[in-house]
């Protein structure tokens, strides 16, 4: 490690623009690592909060109940067309104010839902949105004739959907499922804008006290996300392999 360090410190001097000061200077190493993982926490928060009510709205969307479907609709269409920044803003500004206290210490009142907290209820509301499409297009691409038979043989509503619907669904889904996904992985670094201390923010901090590692830490950014979406998109391809069934999906 101190011959890594020492190479760093040489190429600054030599190239003054290109520092990477993170490989070298412990302070700045651990705003990194911490930047890294408060990403890949927000990420896996946002991407099973996401697929969870995708989902639940996909069940309800089928509902005989004419308002719960109304609802569904209505959450649809708020959160697909607007900006989900602006969506992180509102929920963090206005609904923020509303938010019950507690005191840990008896004078500084601290919010129950911090900004990491409301950067995970919006970006997992916002991709959600779509996963609820995404599914609804699955479950309709199931045949009618499969929901007859499970019909004919007992099943309830929720049994036919739980055991017999979904799983064939999730399969006509995973395509559509995958780059939604990816997407919000990406869209995660919009939680800079409320201060949730993930990989862009820290990159910030750091370049500014440091202007000589401005591109060094941006290519640390591209590198760390490529190599995020990377994972993601191997594991859910191997997903979709794995449950491919001939009839359904690609």
């Amino acid at each position: 490690m101190y011959l890594i360090a020492e190479f760093f410190r040489q190429l600054v001097e030599d190239y003054p623009r290109w520092n990477f000061i993170w490989m070298y200077e412990p302070v700045q190493q651990e705003k990194v690592l911490s930047g890294i993982w408060m990403t890949i926490q927000l990420s896996v928060a946002c991407l099973f909060f996401s697929v969870i009510i995708g989902i639940i709205g996909a069940f309800l969307q089928g509902s005989r109940n004419a308002i719960v479907r109304m609802v569904v609709q209505g959450y649809i269409q708020f959160f697909r067309n607007t900006p989900p920044y602006v969506q992180l803003l509102f929920f963090y500004f206005a609904l923020g104010q509303f938010t019950p206290t507690y005191s840990p210490d008896g004078w500084l009142e601290v919010p129950i839902i911090s900004n990491v907290g409301w950067a995970i209820i919006s970006l997992s509301f916002f991709a959600g949105a779509f996963n609820v499409e995404i599914f609804r297009a699955g479950i309709e691409a199931v045949p009618e004739s499969t929901r007859e038979a499970a019909s004919s043989l007992g099943f309830s509503r929720a049994q036919t959907f739980r055991y017999i619907v979904f799983p064939l669904a999730v399969r006509v889904s995973l395509p559509a499922l995958n780059n939604n996904l990816v997407n919000l992985v990406k869209t995660t670094t919009q939680a800079f804008g409320i201060a949730v201390p993930e990989l862009l923010y820290q990159s910030v901090t750091i370049w500014n006290d440091y202007p000589s590692a401005l591109y060094p830490t941006m290519l640390l950014v591209f590198v760390v996300y490529i190599v995020l979406v990377g994972v993601l998109v191997m594991s859910m391809n191997g997903w979709e392999r794995q449950m491919r069934i001939p009839g359904y999906g690609l």
